[in-house]
């Protein structure tokens, strides 16, 4: 596909042309000409759009779907369709399927199924063996498949030594290993933030400790083996001082941070909204804040929707019954804009990821290939059903007012809008 975009202000500090408004000529999938104005000679498809601002294509390192075994939740077309309306040209999707995705043919399966998609698919294959935490899964295998790192999905790994063998093992390949930061043992059944609110409401516990003492216990091995490890969605204070300390040790660690850990406090369980229900459970306001002073200062890593759609058999119910777990592609950058600096949370959501889970980077300039998120950073609206792309419709940003509006993706010669 051919494209004129005009008056795009790019957002990319790897590209000679950050921060200035320039027309981008793109033919055949490669930028040829980036300049001031670029006369529409050849009669390309031309893209005017009120405020636009382009920069490489965002990449979502913790997303759900439920194909295999639960496309009633969110196929794989579906999925990736979302992700491209939402502005996302690649995303990580997590192992928790059925059959989960532990063997090579799991992962081929995934990467096939979304061979035609405008956005890139790239599968977490599991940790351990159906995802039990009791034996590691054919890692390699995996890998030479497609799959760009391992970790069971929102389960922690109880046996210490499996992640110690896990981090060893994956440094024969170069591998990345995810870390779930959660002891069981210390979490029991808890349902939300042990403090105050959960102790008013009469819900069980989940104490930060649970979280902190998981990393502090990762760290240790990690410093002890070697090796690359990642720890997903983190969501408290006390997380991220560890992780700073140990990046300052010189630890080969990352770490994400899920957007309604940034924004949303328990303070939320007061309307017993099932849709509140997540893993990690929201913390305090205090939490919040030292979160987003850790993407600031670059302790953590990315930023992640950590879409995870849940039918409404399983969401729409009693608030112990119901699933964890909130959809979030849609509402990432609207709800984000607001408490984060737009270069900081590209960033967040471009070249930090990319690089770390070895996913190919596309500077905006001429003779490179074009992949690119269309997007409006000032934009006022309150977000509704009406912004939601999903087959479930779990928000946990329903009515909040978001700054920020995604026109689209161009990716692998693709204009979705």
């Amino acid at each position: 596909m051919n494209l004129l975009l005009k008056f795009a202000t790019i957002i990319d500090n790897t590209s000679p042309f950050h921060l200035q408004k320039k027309d981008v000529l793109i033919e055949k999938g490669i930028v040829t000409k980036i300049a001031n104005s670029i006369k529409n000679i050849n009669n390309y498809k031309e893209i005017k759009l009120d405020n636009l601002h382009i920069s490489q294509g965002w990449f979502d390192t913790s997303v759900c779907f439920g194909e295999p075994g639960f496309e009633e939740r969110e196929t794989i077309e579906n999925g990736l369709n979302t992700a491209a309306k939402s502005g996302f040209t690649a995303v990580a999707v997590n192992p928790n399927t059925n059959p989960v995705a532990d063997t090579k043919s799991t992962i081929e399966f995934l990467k096939n199924k979304a061979v035609n998609a405008a956005t890139e698919l790239y599968p977490i294959g599991t940790l351990t063996k159906n995802a039990k935490g009791e034996h590691l899964a054919e890692l390699f295998d995996m890998q030479n498949s497609g799959a760009i790192a391992f970790g069971d999905y929102n389960k922690s790994i109880a046996n210490a030594n499996l992640i110690k063998i896990g981090l060893q093992y994956a440094q024969n390949f170069n591998g990345l290993i995810i870390s779930f930061p959660q002891d069981n043992a210390i979490a029991g059944d808890g349902l939300v933030n042990e403090e105050v609110n959960s102790t008013k409401l009469g819900f069980k516990g989940n104490p930060a400790l649970a979280e902190e003492l998981q990393i502090v216990r990762d760290l240790f091995i990690l410093e002890y083996t070697g090796g690359k490890l990642h720890i997903p969605t983190i969501s408290t204070k006390k997380s991220v001082t560890l992780i700073k300390e140990a990046k300052k040790k010189g630890l080969n660690v990352t770490c994400s941070v899920a957007a309604h850990h940034l924004v949303l406090t328990d303070d939320e369980l007061i309307k017993f909204d099932s849709n509140t229900k997540v893993l990690p459970p929201l913390r305090t306001l205090k939490d919040n804040k030292a979160l987003i002073k850790g993407i600031n200062d670059g302790t953590i890593d990315m930023i992640t929707s950590d879409h995870n759609p849940i039918d409404i058999e399983h969401k729409k119910i009693e608030y112990e019954n119901a699933k964890f777990g909130t959809i979030g592609l849609e509402s990432l950058f609207g709800v984000l804009n607001n408490v984060i600096e737009t270069e900081t949370l590209i960033n967040c959501l471009t070249t930090n990821p990319r690089n770390r889970f070895k996913i190919e980077n596309t500077p905006i300039i001429e003779g490179k290939k074009a992949n690119l998120t269309l997007f409006n950073p000032n934009f006022e609206y309150t977000f509704t059903t009406d912004n939601i792309f999903s087959t479930s419709k779990n928000a946990i940003f329903l009515t909040k007012k978001m700054n920020g509006k995604v026109y689209g993706i161009y990716s692998k010669n693709k204009l979705i809008l």
